[in-house]
């Protein structure tokens, strides 16, 4: 008999900095940390921060995922040319880290 895992992150919360509505990259970074849910379904909440640098002509677009686990919280930050390119390399880091995480911490 399988068990259902539920391996969606519920609490997911965006926040963007010095920009105007961007619909499409916050559902964009919403369903990129999904992933995350596949490789530790024990992920309690998630907050993505988008930032626009105007001082930075070059890699002006920030991101920053923070991740809240059981007695752990893991961070992500990365700065590129779009905000796909460093949410994906955030959620890349992350999957790393939770990796790790569930190695250590989860018998």
């Amino acid at each position: 008999m399988k068990t259902a895992v539920n391996d969606t992150i519920s609490n997911v919360q965006v926040t963007l900095r010095h920009s105007s509505n961007h619909n499409s990259i916050e559902e964009y970074a919403r369903s990129a940390v999904q992933v995350l849910g596949r490789v530790y379904p024990g992920i309690i909440s998630c907050h993505i921060i988008l930032d626009h640098q105007k001082n930075d002509f070059e890699k002006n677009k920030l991101a920053e995922i923070t991740v809240h686990v059981p007695q752990n919280v893991l961070v992500a930050r990365e700065a590129g040319t779009a905000y796909e390119q460093t949410i994906d390399s955030c959620v890349e880091s992350l999957g790393r880290q939770l990796k790790k995480y569930k190695e250590k911490f989860v018998p």
